[in-house]
């Protein structure tokens, strides 16, 4: 069960939008460290609160959670104990299936262990200019599709990296300017409300202050899919079908997976992150899951070096 302390933090952590992960010991076979139940978070930038197994254990736990976070898809995380030839080089991911993922462990005492890894990811910004009844309409549905509503100003300034979409539903008031932002900061769908004709003399005169045409093939107008909406609420599904459509489109491995990197003394899967050991060597970062990896390391280094 995790700590009410973690739980507050986890609360935090989610109420901030910053993504994380819930890392939970499902299953340890004896002798390990960990039993069934105990709990980590681990944050985007690798920090581990917690505890799921020890120094080796954390390091498969990290990478994988990163890579849960990336790819936005829960996982199930075997460490096996090295020793058994027949299963795959020690550390290194030797078995993977849908939904689970199987590692050798050079550094595990023993047992085995499963961790089941939950990204918790702030739900995607669907930004909206405009205070008119289809605006308000979208503000109010779009939470039951999993999508965080937002009102903006023209300038669009609170674009953030990561955020999905734009409605402009403004009935010709500042159109032009959040048009050109949504459009720059390349968000993958960006709608306006208006009718056929009146869409494109926006398109043109976008098109004339020198928006690339390319751009403008961008701009979904009138927004929305057809199915002869009449009310506001119609209007606004309609719509959502469109940012639905957009966001189940996009790459989800969105970094192509987190940045990982194999030790290369016991070949462990690690994390490629800052808080992770690593050196410097001929312009390259070289990362280790231990000490005496890396110490392994420089002296098989400083021999050659001599010879």
């Amino acid at each position: 069960m995790m700590p009410a302390a973690m739980q507050r933090w986890a609360r935090r952590l989610a109420d901030e939008g910053e993504p994380f992960v819930t890392a939970t010991v499902v299953r340890a076979q004896s002798p390990t460290s960990v039993v069934a139940g105990n709990v980590a978070l681990v944050l985007g930038d690798g920090t581990v609160e917690g505890f799921v197994g020890g120094a080796c254990a954390e390091h498969s736990a990290r990478a994988y959670s990163l890579q849960a976070i990336e790819s936005g898809e829960p996982v199930l995380l075997r460490i096996l104990p090295f020793g058994d030839e027949s299963i795959g080089p020690e550390g290194r991911e030797v078995e993977s299936e849908d939904g689970a993922v199987t590692v050798q462990n050079p550094c595990l005492s023993g047992g085995a262990i499963e961790i089941f890894i939950e990204p918790v990811l702030p739900a995607p910004r669907l930004l909206i200019l405009g205070d008119t009844p289809i605006a308000g309409a979208l503000l109010r549905l779009a939470a039951e599709v999993g999508l965080d509503a937002v009102p903006i100003d023209a300038d669009a300034s609170d674009v953030r990296p990561g955020d999905l979409a734009l409605v402009v539903a403004a009935h010709g008031r500042d159109e032009l300017r959040a048009l050109r932002h949504g459009l720059e900061r390349g968000l993958a769908y960006v709608g306006l409300v208006a009718s056929k004709k009146r869409g494109d003399g926006v398109v043109a005169e976008l098109r004339g202050d020198g928006v690339a045409p390319e751009s403008l093939d961008r701009i979904d107008v009138p927004a929305g899919i057809a199915i002869n909406a009449l009310t506001p609420e119609e209007i606004a599904v309609s719509i959502l079908a469109k940012v639905i459509a957009a966001r189940r489109a996009e790459p989800r491995s969105r970094a192509a997976g987190a940045p990982t990197a194999i030790d290369p003394i016991c070949g462990m899967t690690v994390a490629a992150v800052p808080s992770t050991l690593s050196l410097q060597r001929d312009g390259e970062t070289v990362y280790f899951c231990s000490e005496g990896c890396k110490a392994k390391f420089e002296a098989a280094h400083e021999h050659a070096a001599a010879d």
